[in-house]
């Protein structure tokens, strides 16, 4: 019987439980609990810029519970590329499509149960391939840090180089598009500003014209 209590006590020991969670767990959970308040935010709130500055919280949430993982380096990938990169393209695609500063109707699709549907299916099918694959997996947070630069390198260009550089291209072709919306409504707004500028000399134009009339009636 004692063999058999020292051998539960030590496997508890070496893999944790839920009823007695440390200060880092609890840290995780807390920053988890914000960080999905702040995504949910972000795709249910109908002012863009808003939405542009909570995916700034969701992503800052997302790159501290990298460091409580004691993965420092995908924690500061994450704060550079995605806070510091891809919000910056988003409001810069805004500002150059000119989009509503406060709440535009445009931002709310009537398709929002078939999204939620989604998202619902999506997050459960994530969920499942995440804790299947890490099932038995236990990160040791008073140990060596997990994600070094070698490894998190090594990983990522040898494995997830192809969806690396399709994300790349995809960045690239929104803020192409971006610019070549802003060109063709700047190019309306001229055209509209000089057919409005012609209507108006045409209408002085006739204007003068009935004013010369009067005047050679008058003096007759």
């Amino acid at each position: 019987m004692s063999r058999a209590a020292d051998a539960v006590a030590f496997a508890a020991a070496a893999h944790p439980g839920f009823l007695s969670p440390t200060g880092v767990e609890i840290a995780f959970l807390l920053v988890g609990i914000a960080t999905f308040g702040a995504a949910v935010i972000t795709v249910t709130t109908r002012q863009l810029v808003h939405a542009a500055l909570w995916l700034i919280v969701a992503l800052g949430g997302l790159a501290i519970e990298y460091l409580l993982l004691t993965a420092e380096f995908i924690a500061w990938v994450q704060v550079l590329i995605y806070v510091g990169s891809v919000v910056v393209l988003l409001l810069f695609g805004l500002m150059l499509t000119k989009a509503p500063i406060g709440r535009s109707p445009d931002a709310d699709s009537e398709n929002r149960w078939v999204a939620l549907a989604v998202a619902v299916a999506a997050a459960a099918a994530l969920v499942w391939v995440v804790v299947d694959a890490f099932r038995t997996t236990w990160i040791n947070l008073h140990g060596p840090v997990q994600g070094s630069t070698k490894a998190s390198g090594e990983s990522l260009f040898r494995n997830w180089v192809l969806p690396f550089e399709a994300l790349s291209v995809l960045l690239l072709a929104a803020l192409v598009g971006a610019i070549v919306l802003s060109r063709k409504n700047s190019a309306a707004k001229a055209g509209a500003a000089q057919n409005s500028a012609a209507e108006n000399s045409q209408a002085e134009n006739r204007a003068a014209q009935n004013g010369a009339a009067r005047n050679n009636r008058e003096q007759r």
